[in-house]
Formats: structure tokens, sequence, C-alpha cells
């Protein structure tokens, strides 16, 4: 796995890593309802799948914070390059599994991708998100709720991983708007860095509007 070690000495957030890591408990959560309104028009026009639109927006915009791509690993930080996604898939039997992708490449190399990736994880129907878990970015939605807030489950001991949420999207004041979740370590995690998500959460969301609107995002 592609990863350095943070210099423990010199981190500013020493501290708070020392006290974060010793309770039972050291998550910190939030959800905000993000404005999807241009960005959900244009994926309808271009008939682009939702989810996997979504998930290219929210994985890409976790891994611009690099908090998100942080981890901790015998006591101490590393930092991955980048961190694929790792979310859950429905099956027939009502059951799901784990598909990973990666969404460093071009918004529609990656609906390729992600479709036939998904038909791997479905026909293989595992919960094992496999040999590199450390790196994953925890992904699942909830698209028959519209949801104000959402407690998750996490193992013992305390994983590092950050996951994101996500629900049904609603109309309020003229809007669309859809509830999104994070839950990430505190001992690597501020609600600064929360914030540096959901603004670049905003400017993918966009960027793929001007795409799909200009021409440049193709075929599925």
């Amino acid at each position: 796995m592609n990863y350095t070690y943070i210099d423990m000495e010199n981190y500013p957030r020493r501290a708070h890593f020392s006290y974060f890591t010793g309770m039972a408990y050291p998550y910190a959560g939030v959800t905000v309802n993000v404005d999807i309104t241009d960005w959900l028009a244009a994926v309808k026009k271009q008939n682009r799948p939702f989810f996997h639109s979504f998930l290219y927006a929210a994985a890409n915009a976790a891994n611009q914070v690099r908090e998100f791509r942080q981890r901790i690993l015998d006591g101490r930080i590393i930092e991955f390059e980048r961190c694929p996604g790792s979310y859950t898939v429905a099956l027939p039997d009502g059951t799901y599994c784990y598909c990973n992708v990666d969404t460093d490449m071009p918004y529609t190399d990656f609906l390729s991708c992600a479709k036939a990736r998904q038909q791997r994880a479905m026909e293989q129907a595992s919960l094992d998100d496999g040999a590199e878990a450390l790196s994953l970015i925890f992904v699942s939605s909830l698209p028959w709720l519209s949801y104000a807030a959402i407690v998750q489950p996490v193992p013992q001991p305390a994983d590092s991983n950050p996951r994101i949420t996500w629900g049904k999207y609603f109309t309020q004041e003229g809007k669309t708007l859809i509830p999104v979740s994070l839950l990430c370590h505190h001992a690597l995690v501020d609600g600064i860095h929360f914030a540096k998500f959901f603004k670049a959460l905003d400017e993918w969301l966009a960027q793929m509007v001007r795409e799909m609107n200009n021409g440049e995002a193709g075929g599925y």
C-alpha cells in the first residue's frame, strides 16, 4: 500500500491525537443537507446513474482533504496518496456485498469501470473489503429515507476509515437537497476538515455540471 508516515514529533495535533485515541468512542460525525439542484438536473438530462455519479463526487472530495486519507497504524499516523471507495451493493436476496472502486479517472471512464466492478462484486457477493481495507473510504446510502441524523456501527477496537453516507434527496424552498453524513476518527479529523470536505463536494458537483452541460461527459 502506498503511504507515508507522519512525523509525530512535529505533528500539530499530537495532543489531540493522544486524547481522542484513548476514548471508547473516538468518532465525530455530522449530517449536512447538500444542494444538488443543478447537478441532479444535469444527471437526469444526460441519463447518468445517480449513485455512481454522486459517489464520484463524494470520493474525489474526500481525497482532496488530506486528513481523510490519513489512518492510524500501530499507534502512528500514515497518509495514503489515494484512497478508493468501498460501497454497499444490494443483492437480490435483500442483503448486500461490498464493492471497491477508485475515482481517480475521468467521470465517464469511472462510470464504465464502476459498472464492471459492481457486476463482479455481485457475482462474488463478499463482505470482505480486501487486503487493503485500511486505505478505503467506506460509503453507503439510504435511498429510501431523507434523514436528519444517522448512527453507524463501528468495530472494536476502533478503525480510522472515514464513512460517508447519503439518503434520499428532497425538495425544500425550490431547491433539491440530499442529506450527506460523515463519520470520522476524531484523532485525525476535526470540524474544519468536515467543512473542507463539503466545500470540495460542492466544487466537484459544480464541475460535473459544467462538463455534462458542455458535452464533455460522454456515454455510459
